[in-house]
């Protein structure tokens, strides 16, 4: 998937994703959004980190719906990607 394609997926609705994470190798599951109305105030945050730039196109950050915090993943390490 191309990244504009998955910010977009992510800006309607949840998607449960997985990937693969850089630090370990270790596969990371996760229920994620960029639905404003699905993030705790408190967790609002004050700029788009996902502004479309070549330089931010290698990850994406999202709200991790179960850890209720921000997160992100490299876009080639994603291995799973299905909206709920």
């Amino acid at each position: 998937m191309k990244y504009q394609e998955i910010v977009d997926t992510l800006r309607e609705g949840v998607v449960n994703l997985s990937f693969t994470k850089v630090k370990d190798g270790e596969v990371r599951n996760m229920r994620a959004t960029l639905v404003s109305e699905q993030i705790p105030q408190d967790k609002m945050p004050k700029t788009d980190a996902n502004a479309n730039t070549e330089k931010n196109q290698l990850a994406v950050r999202v709200f991790d719906l179960d850890l209720q915090d921000w997160r992100s993943f490299r876009v080639d390490s994603l291995l799973t990607f299905n909206a709920v």
